[in-house]
């Protein structure tokens, strides 16, 4: 059915269910591992019809991993971005905030916008926040900056 609509698809990493993804994640190499994963379903998805061109990559920040699942994946997010996909990156917000600032939910802004900024440096195209107008204000800055001669 998705290879018929010509919309873009997007691959998310995830271990085990919804119901037990946090009992106790391992990993050997948890970038090199989640890059294995997207890229056995990108040929899935080339085998049903699914072109690479309309893919995307999550590598599901808070899904299956610890913070510091979470910190190396972020740490070495370029080795996604070289998959050659736009990478998609969600942490507004997450818990993985809180652990690693001590905050509660309502006071992670500054550590998720510090988290987009970084995804931006990292390759990441797509950031799904809960805060539009001030992370539209980083990436802005950013491209500010990156612009000037």
């Amino acid at each position: 059915a998705a290879a018929a609509t010509g919309l873009p698809v997007c691959l998310m990493h995830m271990l085990g269910e919804p119901g037990d993804m946090q009992d106790n994640p391992h990993y050997q190499d948890v970038t090199r591992e989640v890059g294995e994963f997207l890229v056995e379903r990108m040929a899935q998805c080339a085998s049903v019809g699914i072109p690479a061109e309309r893919i995307i990559l999550d590598p599901g920040f808070g899904f299956a991993k610890t913070l510091q699942h979470n910190l190396s994946l972020f740490k070495h997010m370029e080795v996604l971005h070289a998959l050659g996909r736009p990478l998609l990156v969600g942490v507004s917000r997450k818990s993985m905030i809180g652990q690693a600032l001590n905050r509660p939910v309502g006071e992670r802004l500054h550590g998720g916008l510090a988290l987009a900024a970084l995804a931006s440096f990292k390759g990441a195209r797509i950031l799904r926040v809960h805060d539009v107008a001030e992370t539209v204000d980083v990436v802005r800055m950013i491209a500010a900056v990156e612009s000037a001669e």
